[in-house]
């Protein structure tokens, strides 16, 4: 059975690059924390990290290990300290990071009943689609379609199956009809998304379980998602988006699917936590809150 104070161990030890660092800080002899990675190893069946004389760094399996190992012993301190608490109503202040179009018009009332449910816990909202304002502003939270490549964060699945699609409103397909295929999107007026400096011009699919890729145009370009959807309702062109942001304009006949047959690329939903050691009961409550609502389809 794997011991906690193991995991801990193994945790310091990750974040000191050094045994004998962790077993100061921990208290130990230095053959004491070995001993406690070797016996989790032993428990794993799994080499969790590489040494040598001069250095110590985690192996492929380790570096893939600890951040459950991070939240093991984040959830196990969250009970812990909610067991100490009299009161145990939710409290604090989250700041969020919500995309902008899935965030005003599907995130955003989830987290209005959350906050109506937690009266003692107040949010601080902030729209927008750019990766880089994660590692740039205080967050406690964001929500990100693809899982950001950073071990140190939480990324949590809210919709993993999710995928993009290409929706025209009903007046554009009369006016201009239908794309047969995808080498005919390179003629028509795609309505096209700016993120982080870059226009996506290139769109990607899988037909026949091969990868295929177009090239397309368009005069309105724009860095708000939530800008090209409402373009795409308004018969402005062709968009191709989550299906999460234009489900509800397909089911009010606002907007009509094209190329069904033609599987657009992935673009899961995710509930990043930036730092761990934010991941709080606050937080962990919230995140049920939303994926109870992707889960209810």
């Amino acid at each position: 059975m794997v011991r906690l104070d193991d995991v801990r161990i193994f945790v310091r030890a990750a974040a000191l690059g050094s045994f004998s660092r962790a077993a100061r800080e921990a208290g130990i002899l230095p053959a004491q924390a070995s001993a406690a990675i070797q016996r989790l190893e032993r428990e794993l069946a799994v080499r969790l990290f590489v040494r040598s004389t001069r250095s110590l760094r985690l192996s492929a399996q380790g570096a893939k290990y600890l951040p459950f190992a991070q939240e093991m012993l984040e959830v196990i301190k969250a009970g812990y300290d909610s067991l100490k608490s009299e009161d145990n109503s939710l409290h604090g202040e989250l700041k969020i990071a919500l995309p902008s179009d899935i965030g005003r018009n599907i995130l955003l009332p989830l987290i209005s009943d959350f906050c109506l449910m937690h009266p003692n816990v107040s949010v601080k909202l902030q729209f927008s689609d750019e990766i880089s304002d994660i590692y740039r502003d205080p967050l406690d939270i964001a929500v990100r379609y693809g899982v950001l490549q950073n071990s140190s964060y939480v990324a949590l699945p809210l919709a993993a199956d999710n995928r993009r699609c290409l929706v025209a409103s009903p007046d554009y397909i009369a006016r201009e009809g239908a794309p047969q295929t995808l080498a005919g999107l390179a003629t028509r007026e795609c309505l096209l998304y700016l993120l982080d400096g870059q226009t996506h011009d290139v769109w990607a699919f899988e037909d026949d379980n091969r990868k295929e890729t177009v090239t397309v145009r368009g005069r309105f370009v724009t860095n708000d998602a939530d800008v090209a959807r409402r373009w795409a309702v308004a018969g402005m062109g062709i968009a191709y988006k989550s299906w999460l942001d234009v489900s509800p304009d397909i089911a009010q006949g606002r907007l009509v699917p094209l190329l069904p047959a033609i599987k657009g690329e992935a673009a899961p939903l995710n509930f990043i936590c930036p730092h761990r050691s934010q991941f709080s009961r606050p937080v962990r409550q919230l995140y049920h809150h939303l994926k109870s609502h992707f889960d209810a389809g």
